[in-house]
């Protein structure tokens, strides 16, 4: 079982940057760029894409809500219909930057609240799957969410995503924060050795619950996104799984 580590980046805006970006691409397989909505403007994804394949990574296209001030974690009433042009006109832009590179798209993954409102919404789920469809990408999403069903009902390649610096719920929803904070790097260790070896998370309230893992996420804005990334790509070379 190989397991991939991706990471979101050019999540930023402007002279204003954000991120671990530069170091992480060293370590990780994929990245997910910001397209725009939540975070980044046009000359940074152009860096971010000219960056991470220079660093022989993969491009997917992170999609968020047009919400720049919370950047994407704020929630917002959409259509089906709505939610699959956001994405697609979101994806399109990156795919602009990555032909000119001469590369193509990886995958899809959405940001912050689309992530999580998809994952609940099977409408949602399936408008934003149709568009990874119709670029012939797989989808990055939650294993046995919304986002798994829309996957297998389109026949769009669905990546079971894990993360080793977020809570979750006991239903095995995903507890984001408006800011980025610190994860201690033996939680992050202990959660992707259980992830891998055992196929079990741990809710935040105690609960655990099964999880399937294709790919693991660390977050660039983490502040101590480095370190968490080198440990948890230790622990995929221990349990031989790296990518």
């Amino acid at each position: 079982m190989m397991v991939s580590l991706n990471s979101d980046m050019g999540e930023a805006f402007g002279i204003h940057s954000f991120g671990n970006d530069d170091a992480l691409v060293a370590l990780i397989d994929t990245a997910n760029v910001a397209c725009g909505f939540h975070a980044g403007d046009p000359t940074g994804i152009r860096e971010t894409v000219e960056k991470a394949l220079a660093g022989g990574v993969t491009v997917g296209a992170h999609p968020g809500l047009p919400d720049l001030v919370g950047f994407g974690r704020r929630e917002m009433k959409l259509f089906p219909d709505e939610a699959a042009d956001i994405v697609r006109y979101q994806v399109g832009a990156l795919v602009g930057f990555l032909k000119a590179q001469g590369a193509q798209l990886d995958h899809i993954k959405p940001h912050g609240s689309l992530y999580g409102m998809a994952a609940r919404d099977a409408e949602l789920a399936e408008a934003i799957t149709a568009v990874a469809g119709d670029y012939g990408v797989p989808v990055f999403g939650i294993p046995n969410s919304e986002h798994e069903k829309a996957a297998n009902k389109l026949g769009v390649p669905f990546v079971a995503e894990f993360y080793v610096d977020l809570k979750y719920t006991a239903d095995g929803g995903l507890i984001v924060a408006r800011r980025p904070h610190a994860t201690p790097v033996d939680e992050a260790i202990e959660r992707a050795r259980r992830a891998l070896t055992d196929g079990i998370a741990t809710a935040v309230t105690g609960e655990e619950f099964p999880i399937r893992v294709d790919s693991i996420c660390v977050h660039s804005d983490t502040p101590n996104a480095v370190e968490i990334a080198t440990a948890v790509r230790a622990v995929l070379s221990s349990v031989g799984a790296a990518a």
